[in-house]
């Protein structure tokens, strides 16, 4: 059974979708603000997290931000009754794996839950594990999820080593957005194009220490990873 740690204020909203997920078949674990959810994220294992966006004592981003610092492996969605394009921009560059506007359909929360812990789990898959990958001065630890240059150290989230790894096996190729979005998202819609837009801003950062690497973006078309 599937845990979800879901962290909602609204009291009979949150009380109907708990016992709606746990009839669904997820094991439920309910914070009623930000700043519980944080506490028992702290003590516990989940395999998803649900923080609706505006809670008190602390809002669903600051959480989230929270979260990734302790486990950035687990996936997250948020919920919200805002449509503001910056909260949902703000949202992907967190990382979320989705983001869900009030009022929605019980079911359209399951299937989405259920297609991010699919994804999830194939991920787990992709990785060759126990090897060293060397891009220009940069060392890939593929079994620790680690990027390191000298004394840098990076701790990589599953989906950024899985972005690195499939630009490595392709380095100065021209790719299509389609082709990369299709094999690390596993979907090519707008919210994975602008999900992967913010990965690629991120490895861009991660890999400025050495200047014969770079991430070249061609216009309507694609991408190419360069190592000179």
């Amino acid at each position: 059974m599937k845990r979800i740690l879901l962290a909602e204020d609204d009291l009979d909203f949150g009380n109907i979708l708990k016992q709606y997920l746990e009839i669904s078949g997820y094991a439920i674990t309910w914070a009623k603000d930000g700043k519980e959810a944080l506490e028992l994220f702290k003590n516990d294992s989940f395999n998803i997290c649900v923080f609706d966006v505006m809670m008190p004592k602390m809002d669903g981003f600051t959480l989230a931000e929270k979260v990734i610092d302790i486990n950035p492996e687990t996936p997250f969605i948020f919920l919200t009754a805002r449509k503001l394009k910056e909260d949902k921009i703000k949202g992907l560059k967190l990382g979320a794996d989705d983001y869900i506007v009030k009022p929605f359909e019980a079911d359209e929360l399951v299937l989405r839950l259920n297609n991010i812990l699919k994804r999830t789990e194939r991920t787990t898959e992709k990785l060759p594990q126990e090897q060293m990958i060397s891009i220009g001065t940069y060392q890939f630890d593929t079994s620790r999820l680690e990027l390191s240059c000298n004394t840098y150290k990076k701790q990589l989230t599953q989906k950024e080593a899985e972005l690195i790894l499939f630009l490595f096996n392709h380095k100065n190729q021209l790719l299509k957005r389609e082709d990369i979005l299709k094999s690390v998202w596993e979907n090519d819609d707008f919210f994975s194009g602008r999900s992967m837009d913010v990965f690629i801003s991120r490895l861009r950062k991660y890999f400025k220490l050495d200047p014969s690497i770079s991430i070249e973006s061609i216009r309507n078309v694609g991408l190419e990873f360069k190592v000179s």
